[in-house]
Order: structure tokens, then sequence, then C-alpha cells
């Protein structure tokens, strides 16, 4: 399954807050080149673990309410989110081995 996009408040409480999955959520924009680094390994992780998690990106200019309300300061910000709940996260472009120790997948 790719990425899934969740710019709209419908779209992240059904994507997001009312998954059965864990998800982990890419907080991005398109004119932040760490955030543009870090989509390939976000990408290969959804492929990878496909069906146990899911991987959704929400471009903080359009949904400007889900990065308030997670105090999204600094971009990317990568969160773990479980029965809709932010319950890990990880700042910065890094490699998927890395993301994945922070959020403890």
């Amino acid at each position: 399954m790719p990425t899934i996009e969740a710019n709209t408040r419908e779209a992240f409480e059904k994507e997001v807050m009312n998954s059965d999955l864990p998800v982990v959520v890419d907080f991005w924009a398109p004119w932040c080149g760490p955030c543009r680094m870090v989509a390939p390994e976000l990408e290969t992780l959804a492929k990878e673990k496909e069906g146990q998690i899911k991987v959704v990106k929400v471009n903080v200019d359009i949904n400007q309410e889900a990065a308030s309300k997670y105090q999204v300061f600094s971009i990317p910000m990568i969160g773990l989110f479980k029965s809709g709940e932010l319950v890990a996260s990880s700042i910065g472009a890094k490699p998927k081995r890395l993301i994945q120790a922070d959020l403890g997948l």
C-alpha cells in the first residue's frame, strides 16, 4: 500500500484516528528539503510493513489544524499513532532504520 494523503480533517479522522492498524504519520511540506529526502524512506517502510501499519502524509501547509494539535514545530515530524493516540515521534530526515528505532517499529 502506498502512502495515503490526509490533508483534511475528515481524511485525518478516517485514516489516522479511526484506523485499526498503527499509523505512521509524516507531517511535511513540499518546500521542505529534508521532508523530500525522507519521503522515499517512508515509501519503502509502507511497502515492507504493508498490512501491519499504514503510512499517512499530512501537508502542514494544508492541514494546519492537525499540525497545531500535535505541536509540529519542526518538519519532517514523523509520528506513530495507535488507537488514535500519538505514542512516539521522530524529528528530522533520517534513514528508515533510525525512524523505525525512534518509533519502536
